[in-house]
């Protein structure tokens, strides 16, 4: 897999926490509390800065009160070029 590759899994997965996150009505500092995460954690995933880990999206899940598998059973990879 190439950089740029994984840039667009970054952004296509932090966006995709974004989406999660706002379908629970929840903001970042509030999703950041929940998962026991740094804001700034939470908002360089969002926006694909970051690779995220295991860990850290088992937290987020956690904070968004649903499984890990339910974070990550609807993310689209096929928008992956």
């Amino acid at each position: 897999m190439n950089k740029l590759r994984n840039q667009e899994l970054l952004e296509l997965l932090g966006n995709h926490v974004r989406k999660m996150r706002i379908e629970k009505n929840m903001t970042m500092e509030e999703l950041a509390y929940a998962s026991e995460m740094e804001l700034s954690q939470i908002y360089r995933i969002e926006k694909g800065k970051i690779n995220a880990t295991v860990s850290s999206l088992f937290a987020i899940a956690k904070g968004l009160d649903i499984s890990l598998q339910e974070l990550l059973q609807h993310l689209d990879l096929s928008k992956l070029t």
